[in-house]
C-alpha cells in the first residue's frame, strides 16, 4: 500500500519487494448481499477462544475504547504521531467504524488485555470492507509479540483500498523479512469478504477467502506468540473501513 514504511513505524521498517503469485479466484461478493453471520464453535483443530460482532453501539473519542476493553487493545493515540484509533473508532449497527480522514490514522490488537499477546497457532478471520479511503490502506496482521521481525509476519488482508486485498507471508530470514510470497484475492475492498488464516506452528500457513483456500504456504512458518491486529494510515482520501465481526482460534494439534 502507499507509504509502507510509515505502516510499520511501530514495529519495524518495512518495504514490499514481494515475488507476486496471482491467483486466480471467483468474483467480488455485492455489499447488498446477506449478512454472513460470525462463525460459532470449534473448527476442526481449531477451538474458537473469541467473537466479536460490535452488536453495542459505541462513540467515538472514549466510549468505543471503554465499551471493548475486553476486545480490543488499541494503540496510544498519538503513538508515533500517526495512530489516532480513540478518536477514529466507533461501533454503530453492528459494524466496527474506522473512519478514515487522511490525517489520523488508526491501530490496535483484537482479543483481551491478556489473552491478546500469546498466539501460537491458530485461526484468525475478520469480515471486512471498505468506502473511499484511495491512497490510503489496510493490514491486518499476526505480528510477533515479541516484535522481533524475523519472528515472522503474516498480512492478510492488505492493499491499497483501491486494489484488491492480498495475502502477504514474510521471510523469517534476518536480514531478508522484507522479501514475501504474496498473493491476490482478485477481489474488492469494496465488497465484504471474510478473510481467514489457520496458522499451523512450524508447518503451514492457508489463506482463505469466503472459506475457500487461495493460497498454502509451508515455509517461514512462525512458532513464537503473536497478535492479530490491523493498521490504517493517515493519508489518502476520506472514507471508512468496516469491520463485521472477528474470531479467533486456538491451534489444538
Amino acid at each position: 500500500m502507499p507509504q509502507r514504511t510509515s505502516i510499520r513505524a511501530a514495529f519495524a521498517v518495512a518495504v514490499l519487494a514481494a515475488g507476486l503469485t496471482i491467483v486466480p479466484f471467483g468474483t467480488s461478493t455485492p455489499a447488498e448481499a446477506a449478512a454472513v453471520n460470525a462463525p460459532r464453535g470449534n473448527i476442526g483443530k481449531f477451538k474458537q477462544t473469541f467473537v466479536q460482532e460490535f452488536r453495542t453501539n459505541a462513540a467515538a473519542g472514549g466510549p468505543f475504547a471503554k465499551k471493548y476493553a475486553s476486545s480490543w487493545q488499541p494503540y496510544p493515540d498519538g503513538m508515533s504521531n500517526m495512530y489516532w484509533s480513540g478518536k477514529m473508532i466507533k461501533a454503530r449497527n453492528g459494524i466496527m467504524d474506522v473512519t478514515l480522514d487522511g490525517k489520523h490514522g488508526a491501530a490496535g490488537t483484537f482479543g483481551s488485555p491478556t489473552g491478546a499477546w500469546g498466539h501460537k497457532g491458530g485461526k484468525f478471520s475478520v469480515r471486512a470492507k471498505a468506502t473511499g479511503g484511495n491512497g490510503n490502506g489496510a493490514a491486518f496482521m499476526l505480528w510477533p509479540t515479541s516484535n522481533v521481525w524475523s519472528d515472522g509476519e503474516i498480512d492478510y488482508p492488505e492493499a491499497n483500498f483501491e486494489d484488491a486485498p492480498m495475502a502477504h507471508h514474510h521471510s523469517m530470514k534476518p536480514g531478508n523479512e522484507v522479501n514475501a510470497i504474496s498473493t491476490s484475492t482478485r477481489v474488492s475492498w469494496r465488497d465484504w469478504h471474510v478473510y481467514s488464516v489457520e496458522w499451523v506452528p512450524g508447518k503451514s500457513v492457508k489463506y482463505l477467502l469466503d472459506g475457500k483456500v487461495i493460497s498454502t504456504v509451508t515455509r517461514d512458518v512462525p512458532r513464537t506468540a503473536h497478535r492479530y491486529m490491523f493498521q490504517v494510515g493517515n493519508w489518502g482520501k476520506p472514507g471508512h473501513l468496516f469491520i463485521d465481526w472477528v474470531a479467533t482460534y486456538r491451534y489444538t494439534g
